[in-house]
């Protein structure tokens, strides 16, 4: 790591520390012991993941990133500059990520990586590739295993940039020297990511509830809730202060402070996600097509986005269908979000991006994913 990046994360860490704890009231455990060289790897909770990681670390660190960063160029051009991040584009091969990881360790940098690529919905951890305890296996570094708890309330995925203030830590949970590692197995070293960062945060509120502070808590809360039970309503649901209503039939509920849901027919959104997952597949089985009334569709090429097409979008088991595009299912090798109302998906050699307007986008990735678990893939 040159000069220049040391200097920028050593400056800005010390900002960042007095942001997070004025701002979340977050805590953090410094990390101790570390060897010369080392990959933390972390689980994935709110877009602050990385100044939350740093806190940790006086030591810089280089940090991975999703690729849609990089096309607002002002943006980019600041971090890199600063911190140098490296991109990965989601919905996309990961090899270039990789490779680039790699070059950084063998170069003496450390890295952070936040292996589930992305942010949970539903407050259960993301899965991780098996493919990253091969990466760690092969680098013949350090290993820090690290954890955030108390992220998917204080800044959900679904709310946008909505900040709650409550409880929030974040802290290694072990180190490995790059000896442990090889003397263990790829497996060994999988099982030990996997326990370390794994996070369930109903799990852990109804085990040990704690508040969070917010004037407008289940505002958006319409991007993870698409389908309503009483009248199977579908993209009926809106949200406003503390409340949901459905326009169809006029079912409406409150998401209180500790997370929880109050007059509906599920404790948390945990609990009512996991039922609108079995609804997708429902109907899959029944040919039900997912719909939105527009989205825009373009395609990303070293950064740059060109305008395809716009038009009205339909998902089947057999087709994606935006406008005059189409795309047959079996073609589409990834798709994955960023933020909460863009999808992206790789065809062949070309990267697209999909916006939906007016209809909850988690849907289509939820029925993809339904697909793909169906044709055992």
């Amino acid at each position: 790591m040159n000069r220049t990046h040391k200097f920028y994360y050593g400056f800005f860490r010390k900002l960042v520390i007095v942001f997070l704890k004025v701002t979340f009231g977050y805590r953090y455990t410094l990390a101790k012991d570390l060897p010369e060289n080392y990959l933390v790897i972390s689980n994935h909770t709110t877009d602050f993941d990385p100044i939350l990681a740093a806190c940790s670390f006086p030591r810089p660190m280089y940090f991975v990133g999703s690729e849609h960063i990089s096309r607002s160029k002002l943006a980019y051009a600041f971090l890199k500059t600063c911190f140098d991040p490296i991109m990965r584009p989601k919905g996309a091969s990961a090899a270039s990520t990789v490779i680039d990881i790699m070059r950084r360790m063998k170069q003496g940098g450390n890295v952070c990586l936040f292996a589930e690529g992305v942010r949970s919905w539903d407050g259960r951890s993301c899965p991780i590739d098996p493919s990253t305890a091969k990466m760690v296996k092969r680098m013949g570094c350090g290993l820090v295993t690290y954890r955030i708890t108390g992220g998917y309330f204080a800044s959900p995925m679904w709310s946008g940039t909505s900040i709650r203030r409550g409880y929030l830590h974040g802290g290694p949970v072990r180190v490995f020297t790059p000896e442990q590692l090889k003397a263990m197995s790829v497996d060994e070293i999988y099982d030990a990511i996997m326990t370390d960062t794994r996070e369930d945060a109903y799990a852990r509120q109804k085990t040990d509830p704690k508040p969070y502070r917010s004037k407008r808590p289940a505002e958006h809360l319409e991007r993870l809730l698409f389908l309503c039970k009483r009248c199977g309503g579908r993209d009926t649901f809106s949200s406003s202060a503390d409340t949901v209503t459905c326009s169809a039939c006029g079912h409406a509920f409150r998401y209180n402070r500790f997370g929880m849901l109050e007059g509906t027919d599920f404790e948390t959104p945990q609990a009512f996600s996991d039922w609108q997952k079995t609804r997708v597949e429902e109907d899959i089985a029944n040919g039900v097509p997912y719909t939105a009334p527009e989205a825009a569709l373009l395609t990303i090429d070293k950064h740059t986005e060109t305008p395809l097409t716009r038009g009205p979008l339909s998902l089947t088991a057999e087709e994606l269908r935006c406008g005059d595009f189409a795309v047959p299912m079996s073609e589409i090798s990834s798709l994955a979000m960023f933020g909460q109302r863009n999808l992206v998906f790789t065809a062949g050699k070309t990267y697209y991006q999909l916006t939906p307007a007016n209809s909850n986008c988690l849907k289509f990735l939820l029925y993809y994913e339904a697909c793909r678990q169906a044709a055992g893939k």
